[in-house]
């Protein structure tokens, strides 16, 4: 992996971080449903659950989703990655996500660092983006997955509840993790796509019909 800059890593921080206009605190990627039922009721059962999308779910897709973006060298190929990527949303919601998520970073990425993008899905977006800003694309996906981890442990914080202390401490326990997950997953290609995380992407289908919610995944 190429050294990154200090540009590198405050440009990724930036686009990364809970303050940047996209929205992400509004989705909790089916966890809300999980929690409602009873599926998730500690920390120890929140860092389960957020480890298996990681590892086995949605997590890390989304990371060979950036890196296919990231090495896609024409305009024809990258749209052609966001399709396979709405395809493979396992639920209306989670296509509703991934879409959204997208089309604001893409808007607000385009309009300040003037990087020339449609709306793409949201794994697409950020390697499309990275790439025309010549980011390592090994700290992008390590980023990226520590922040989808991070905003997923929010989410619990909230709703579980887990005091603030124990969230931060899944952030720091699940990040190894994420590193793990980013570095093997852009080692491989969309031929590799896969999921075992199967309780997470029913809990998605689940929240489309949940009564009382708070967030809208």
């Amino acid at each position: 992996m190429a050294t990154p800059t200090d540009a590198d890593i405050l440009t990724l921080t930036q686009w990364l971080s809970p303050a940047y206009p996209v929205g992400g605190f509004a989705y909790s990627h089916g966890l809300e449903w999980a929690i409602e039922c009873s599926a998730v009721t500690s920390v120890s059962e929140a860092g389960d659950w957020i480890a298996d999308v990681v590892e086995h779910g949605s997590g890390r897709n989304d990371c060979v989703f950036l890196a296919a973006a990231y090495r896609a060298d024409t305009p024809d190929k990258l749209a052609e990655i966001d399709r396979t990527a709405q395809a493979l949303s396992a639920s209306s919601e989670r296509l509703m996500e991934t879409r959204l998520l997208g089309e604001a970073f893409c808007s607000v990425t385009s309009d300040v660092w003037a990087v020339e993008m449609d709306s793409l899905t949201y794994p697409i977006a950020i390697g499309h983006a990275a790439a025309a800003r010549n980011l390592p694309l090994g700290l992008t996906a390590q980023m990226f997955l520590q922040a989808f981890m991070a905003n997923l442990v929010a989410c619990a914080t909230r709703l579980v509840p887990l005091g603030q202390t124990d969230g931060q401490r899944l952030i720091r326990d699940l990040t190894p993790l994420c590193q793990r997950i980013a570095s093997e997953a852009i080692e491989t290609g969309l031929d590799d796509l896969g999921s075992t995380a199967f309780l997470s992407d029913i809990a998605s289908m689940k929240h489309e019909t949940q009564y009382s919610r708070m967030f809208r995944t």
